[in-house]
């Protein structure tokens, strides 16, 4: 058996000190050294600092695709906190895509040692990691799901996460992260004046806009005018719903025509993670 470990950092490999929890070196290592079998072969990536994933980004994407380049086939494990979990699996479940590589991602909501749900993660993801299969996946409270369209729904709960359903994602034309581009997820809300939704898009490169229900918004011409502006100045705007299940259907409301008139991207049933993620490759 060989494995490729890329420890990011993350809850699960925390443990209390005078501030509170914090990173501790080697203790994930540990954990997954105790578990494998005689003879097998474990390649490590530690982030040195360990990050909180508050801070994972497109350089640390990078990094762990990096990694995996650097051992060809190899099964691997990616600790990482639960934070930006979403925007990491979609991250790599859309890099990789068109590949053979088995990739788990593994977090907790409590660390190891705490009587939580970290070793129990984390005896899921080691035996996901080696059964039949390809693809990128999250073990997270007994279940394997797929990171493409993971969603964090709760901050506190073991089952933290659910994974909606994603249409089948292409060969990207990229498969690392320019960390200079300014992408961005931005939500629509009733009120936003459409001078400050201007102001934004005219700090980004392109952005996600979270509208309302099947694809709508309001219907005011300052808010139209700042979507047919940034797409005619080459920003690129996809649109997804708020609604975590279902997706958009365009043509479906009269209030969604000024957006697609506008030029706006149908993300389909993308989630916003899903859907920034795809900004960054294509």
């Amino acid at each position: 058996m060989t494995l490729l470990l890329i420890h990011t950092g993350g809850t699960i490999g925390m443990a209390p000190g005078p501030l509170g929890l914090a990173p501790k070196p080697g203790l994930v290592e540990a954990a997954l050294a105790e578990r494998l079998p005689v003879g097998a072969v474990l390649h490590t990536h530690v982030f040195r600092p360990l990050r909180d994933s508050a801070d994972i980004g497109p350089a640390d994407w990078n990094a762990i695709l990096d990694a995996l380049d650097a051992h060809p086939g190899v099964p691997a494990l990616v600790m990482h906190g639960t934070d930006t979990m979403a925007f990491t699996g979609a991250a790599l479940a859309q890099a990789l895509a068109g590949t053979e590589r088995r990739v788990i991602l593994c977090g907790s909501m409590l660390p190891l040692g705490q009587g939580g749900d970290a070793e129990r993660n984390l005896d899921l993801a080691l035996a996901a990691a080696h059964a039949p299969g390809m693809g990128v996946d999250l073990a997270f409270d007994g279940r394997l799901m797929a990171a493409a369209g993971l969603v964090k729904h709760d901050s506190h709960a073991r089952d933290a996460f659910r994974s909606q359903p994603q249409d089948h994602a292409p060969a990207p034309k990229t498969r690392r992260f320019d960390p200079a581009r300014r992408l961005a997820v931005l939500t629509l809300s009733p009120g936003l004046p459409g001078a400050a939704l201007a102001a934004m898009l005219a700090a980004l490169d392109g952005a996600v806009l979270r509208v309302f229900g099947a694809g709508t918004v309001m219907n005011d011409p300052a808010i139209l005018e700042a979507l047919r502006g940034a797409v005619a100045a080459g920003k690129r705007l996809r649109a997804v719903s708020q609604c975590e299940a279902g997706g958009l259907a365009p043509g479906a409301y009269a209030a969604g025509a000024g957006l697609w008139a506008a030029g706006v991207e149908n993300g389909g049933k993308e989630t916003p993670e899903a859907a920034l993620i795809r900004l960054w490759l294509s």
